[in-house]
């Protein structure tokens, strides 16, 4: 059997939505997905919604031209919620980082206009303090600054201005290039220098540069100027006390349409390290313009070389391996690679529950999001990841 833009199998409690989607001509050699691995995909996120593991999610799959697509559950847990379908927004977390800044910094780089090499204090002088003189743009891209993992929220502060002196008030823990950690400061300041070159704000340049060129009419920074709040997926909901996102939160405010991470929204909304909201339809254009070398629909958004840069090996030897933007083996790479993918496939994780997870050697991807921080961010689900991109893998005889 060929699926190629396969209607939801079953109709279970969890809900089905629409796929969106006009069926397309198969070419007569499209390779085929095991429709038999679609139900144990269905049961690993329905069983995670009816555990109260995320409230609902939407999963796509892709082997050229085959497809399959679903959204499950609901926007919370209350039962007059509205389903979660195919065109709802999701916060996608670190997925920001490959989705914006990353590519914003190699478009910048083809031009000549930001060297890979060049030292961040070419951009930023006033770094040139706490062993930051040697950290090049490829080893913020790497996570292999030595920086630390984030920025502190005590004392209060709010602004861009705020975090960049934050973070160029930070004191590397390792020489540069010589330890790997995964630090969203490194995209905090590569974000700072992309308005720096261009003298535009981040949101702008990603917007005209990737999401309008690339049709990716959903995605973008601070959703609710061009996005009715129902159709976000809420995160965050304060607690009694307070606390809740790192205990910025009042007690009941909701985060619908706010990106999801206190840093990001200590900035307004709009950061390298997190703050972009999308569809998975609009993840899975992304997907294919990577596995096309960097162009879809006769529209070029990275050459080739720089596909390869954002997506293969690139950090120092010995350390976690990572491209210049993606993951490949690190820590962090496991669960959403599953145990079939090969070391070589590569993606991003958000802490939303968010994926993004391509193998080049199939010519597969699979993207799933969820808003499972509601409500309170505490739900663990890298056992779902686990099994979803194992079942991907199988599902498109990947490995």
């Amino acid at each position: 059997m060929r699926i190629y833009l396969l209607p939801c199998i079953a109709v279970l409690a969890a809900g089905c939505a629409s796929l969106g989607h006009a069926p397309r001509t198969p070419a007569a050699d499209v390779p085929r997905l095991d429709v038999r691995r679609f139900p144990q995909i269905d049961a690993a996120i329905i069983g995670a919604i009816d555990t109260r593991k995320l409230p609902g999610a939407v999963f796509h799959l892709e082997h050229e031209d085959a497809v399959y697509e679903r959204a499950y559950g609901r926007l919370t847990y209350e039962p007059d919620a509205a389903p979660v379908t195919t065109a709802t927004t999701f916060d996608a977390a670190s997925l920001t980082k490959v989705l914006a800044t990353a590519p914003s910094v190699l478009i910048l780089a083809e031009q000549g206009r930001i060297g890979l090499d060049d030292k961040l204090v070419k951009y930023f002088p006033e770094c040139a303090t706490g062993g930051k003189e040697t950290i090049t743009i490829r080893q913020l891209l790497t996570h292999s600054s030595g920086l630390p993992a984030g920025l502190p929220a005590h004392p209060a502060w709010k602004g861009r201005a705020a975090a960049h002196k934050l973070a160029c008030g930070q004191v590397v823990t390792h020489a540069p290039g010589t330890f790997f950690r995964y630090s969203d400061v490194n995209y905090v300041l590569l974000g700072q220098v992309v308005e720096k070159v261009t003298g535009t704000p981040l949101d702008d340049y990603a917007q005209s540069h990737i999401y309008a060129p690339l049709g990716m009419r959903d995605t973008g920074y601070l959703p609710l100027r061009r996005v009715d709040a129902l159709t976000i997926a809420p995160t965050q909901v304060g607690g009694p006390d307070g606390k809740g996102a790192h205990g910025d939160l009042d007690p009941g405010q909701l985060l619908r349409g706010v990106v999801h991470d206190p840093t990001v929204r200590r900035m307004g909304g709009v950061a390298g390290s997190a703050g972009v909201f999308t569809t998975v339809g609009d993840v899975a254009r992304y997907a294919r313009m990577l596995l096309a070398g960097g162009v879809l629909d006769g529209v070029r958004i990275l050459s080739p070389d720089s596909v390869r840069l954002l997506t293969t090996v690139q950090s120092p030897p010995g350390l976690a391996m990572r491209g210049l933007g993606m993951d490949i083996d690190s820590p962090y790479a496991k669960r959403p690679r599953g145990t079939v993918y090969p070391v070589g496939s590569y993606g991003h994780t958000g802490f939303t529950g968010c994926i993004l997870w391509v193998d080049p050697q199939s010519k597969s991807f699979y993207v799933f999001l969820s808003n499972r921080v509601y409500p309170d961010d505490r739900s663990n689900i890298l056992d779902v990841y686990t099994r979803m991109g194992t079942l991907a893998a199988q599902a498109a005889g990947a490995g």
